[in-house]
């Protein structure tokens, strides 16, 4: 079942908005999303929260310039997902520009796991590094930390994902969510922590006088990256976050970017000219992200750091041909997965827990949110790790924190989660096998208590009616140029239409004709090959059709029922 529910415009908000010189349509959808004044707006650099206001800038700045003073050698080890390669990339391309011997790893996912484990500090200890430097992970590595405390090196946190109880004994955290740190945008990504690890490097720098001989390095230049990892990484887009994202767009739009960033615009077959955040959440990201699902990251993480643009589009075409062999994978996981599903009430369930032997451990958490979208339920797929263990990624619905669900599973039953993290709507975590069946037990009854049955029903937040005048190529341009995403939805709009008519598409997507008030529309609704009665209440998207060279109004069916 699922209820469309138009969302609450608070008047004061939009009067506010559209006195201030707002178009009147963006000003209905941005005081719908909490925007209360034109300053909240300004996607300038200069509204940019400072790079001091994060706790440990200063003090990581310090210590990266007496090591690159020193000639001291850094190793980055980064996470193997799209925010952790693009913060790599950010912090290789930004010390090396201030002069660093920097080198960087990424663990396998499938031998070595998540994060700076003993194990991995074993591995960089071969490099000698003398500055131990961790992206999009960390904080949650005590045991890893103090390896490389042991070793003789210096280690720097930067991560964005929640602490434990403890926190690792590094010489610097940086991490908006560490306990006492004031920084007001708790969403930013990994990435954006090292990208304001970096600027506060180099006011540390300019200080010292180490660009009185030398140009000024133009961190600027990076926005490309740290606005492809903030959106792939689904964090919420916050006024802070939305400036990121907003700033490197608008550089990928007028051409200014990393080579392999526009390689990887080719290869998915989108123009730069015209990005959007769709672009990176849906056709950048998943491209890096298959490396690190099916091969090594390493191969993302060198595309973003090439400056051949030859050697980043083969790169580019690697990436491509894994995506595809990941979507071929996810499709048999999944198909698998539903098969299990046939007998299952998700009325008389709050959660869901799968597991089937054979499955792909990179791919397990795109499975869960699959699953967790078409029954709206939270998910947790697991696949086989190491011996006798089982690893899970988990998708979860508004309503749930998951990671804090998981935090009451191990209080509950302390023996029964070897290890977990993660944020409200996605976490990772490991248990033994033999626990599988005691897992779901205690998980569903968690869950159930922490979520309400309203929780449980899917729903559609709209914008209400768009009035016909809005129904224009102008507007679904004008709206594809914003910045929407995680916490600052795209619009929905919702309406009555006139089913004209109607057919497959290759078996598997509706495409209508519908109309309203006379005039009529091109519509369609992708995985879903059911038939649409003659009148429908349908919530939908506004956006531009491209088809032989020629634009048109299309409307996206995000759900429909009988008017």
């Amino acid at each position: 079942m699922t209820r469309i529910q138009p969302r609450q415009i608070p008047q004061r908000a939009l009067t506010a908005l559209t006195d201030g010189g707002i178009h009147p349509l963006l000003a209905r959808l941005y005081a719908a999303r909490g925007i209360r004044s034109k300053h909240e707006l300004d996607t300038s650099l200069k509204a940019l929260l400072p790079p001091d206001a994060l706790t440990g800038t200063r003090e990581a700045a310090q210590l990266l310039a007496d090591a690159i003073e020193a000639g001291a050698r850094m190793v980055i080890v980064a996470d193997y997902d799209c925010d952790g390669a693009t913060a790599c990339a950010v912090g290789i391309r930004a010390l090396r520009a201030f002069g660093a011997d920097v080198h960087y790893l990424v663990p396998d996912r499938i031998t070595l796991g998540y994060g700076l484990t003993p194990p991995m500090v074993e591995i960089a200890a071969r490099l000698e590094p003398d500055v131990l430097i961790t992206v999009d992970n960390g904080i949650a590595s005590v045991e890893g930390i103090a390896a490389a405390r042991a070793h003789g090196m210096a280690t720097v946190i930067t991560d964005h994902h929640l602490p434990g109880d403890v926190l690792p004994e590094a010489d610097v955290i940086v991490n908006p969510n560490q306990p006492g740190c004031d920084f007001p945008s708790k969403a930013l990504a990994g990435v954006g922590a090292m990208f304001y690890t970096m600027l506060a490097l180099r006011a540390e720098l300019r200080e010292r006088g180490a660009f009185a001989e030398r140009k000024e390095p133009n961190l600027a230049e990076l926005l490309d990256l740290v606005a492809l990892g903030t959106v792939a990484d689904v964090v919420k887009l916050d006024h802070n976050n939305r400036i990121l994202v907003s700033q490197g767009l608008q550089r990928m739009r007028a051409g200014r970017m990393q080579p392999g960033i526009r390689a990887l615009f080719a290869i998915a077959g989108r123009d730069p000219a015209r990005a959007s955040a769709f672009d990176m959440g849906f056709a950048l990201g998943p491209r890096l992200n298959a490396a690190g699902r099916l091969s090594d990251m390493s191969l993302g993480i060198e595309c973003l750091i090439t400056d051949d643009a030859g050697r980043a589009m083969n790169i580019a075409q690697e990436l491509d041909r894994l995506n595809r062999e990941r979507r071929s994978i996810e499709a048999d996981m999944q198909e698998a997965a539903l098969l299990r599903l046939e007998e299952f009430d998700a009325g008389n369930k709050a959660s869901i827990a799968l597991f089937e032997p054979d499955w792909h451990q990179g791919v397990i958490g795109i499975v869960a949110g699959r699953i967790k979208e078409r029954l709206h339920r939270p998910t947790i797929a697991f696949a086989r790790g190491n011996e006798g263990e089982l690893k899970g990624s988990g998708r979860s619905i508004p309503g749930l924190h998951l990671r804090d669900a998981l935090d009451v599973v191990t209080k509950r039953e302390p023996d029964l989660i070897v290890r977990f993290g993660g944020h409200a709507m996605a976490a990772g975590l490991t248990i033994l096998e033999h626990h599988l069946d005691r897992f779901r037990i205690v998980f569903e009854d968690v869950v159930s208590s922490l979520l309400e049955p309203a929780d449980l029903q899917r729903r559609i937040d709209t914008d209400g009616a768009l009035e016909g005048g809005y129904m224009s190529l102008e507007v679904a341009r004008l709206l594809d140029q914003e910045i929407w995403g995680q916490g600052f939805p795209a619009p929905v709009f919702d309406d009555v239409f006139r089913v004209e008519r109607q057919r497959l598409l290759k078996d598997r997507h509706l495409k209508l004709e519908l109309s309203r008030q006379g005039v009529r529309y091109d519509a369609i609704q992708f995985n879903h090959a059911g038939g649409a009665p003659g009148d429908i209440r349908a919530a939908y998207k506004l956006s531009v059709n491209e088809y032989n060279g020629v634009s048109s109004v299309q409307l996206m069916l995000e759900h429909f029922e009988p008017a």
